[in-house]
């Protein structure tokens, strides 16, 4: 399957899911974040602003600045450039992706960013992500040194093969069905 193909598949998958049981998954992948040596660590956390059929990062967002921990959201420029800057709620305004970006343009440095949650629609099981197709966080994450995670719905996990652009996540969360 293309990636074109793979994004369409998932895209309906992650919009058919239901509410309850997206919310249940969303809660135990929180958990497992939370409780990971990655975000024990991290005193600055890049996450993003998430669609209705994402895994919901509000909740992450909280719980980070509950912990005193910094949140950095990402803000894209045209070129497929992305900055991430500190997430201020009452400074956030919607693009004609439909997401809302800070308004502000203060990149916080790069090698001041611990843990990078990424987003992504499919994953292998290599860490390696297939992403909208506009590249923000392949050409972002090309020189970050922290780590980087991301919390997935079993319907993201499919095998692809990457490309030699592609950069694999260092640790992908899953959703682990409890008997």
């Amino acid at each position: 399957m293309l990636k074109k193909e793979i994004r369409q598949t998932i895209l309906r998958q992650l919009k058919a899911q239901d509410k309850e049981r997206k919310a249940e998954i969303d809660k135990s992948l929180l958990e497992q974040v939370l409780t990971s040596p990655e975000y024990r660590e991290a005193q600055t956390l890049a996450t993003y602003l998430a669609f209705d059929f994402e895994y919901n990062t509000q909740a992450l967002i909280n719980q980070t600045k509950k912990d005193g921990k910094v949140v950095l959201v990402p803000k894209t420029y045209p070129k497929s450039q992305m900055i991430f800057t500190e997430y201020i709620p009452d400074e956030l305004e919607m693009t004609k992706f439909g997401i809302w970006e800070p308004k502000s343009d203060q990149a916080f440095n790069k090698d001041k960013i611990d843990l990078i949650h990424v987003p992504g629609l499919a994953f292998n099981n290599e860490g390696f992500r297939i992403g909208f197709g506009a590249g923000f966080y392949d050409r972002y994450l090309e020189d970050f040194q922290g780590e980087t995670i991301s919390t997935i719905y079993p319907c993201q996990e499919i095998d692809f093969q990457a490309d030699s652009h592609d950069i694999p996540v260092r640790k992908v969360f899953t959703y682990a069905q409890r008997f």
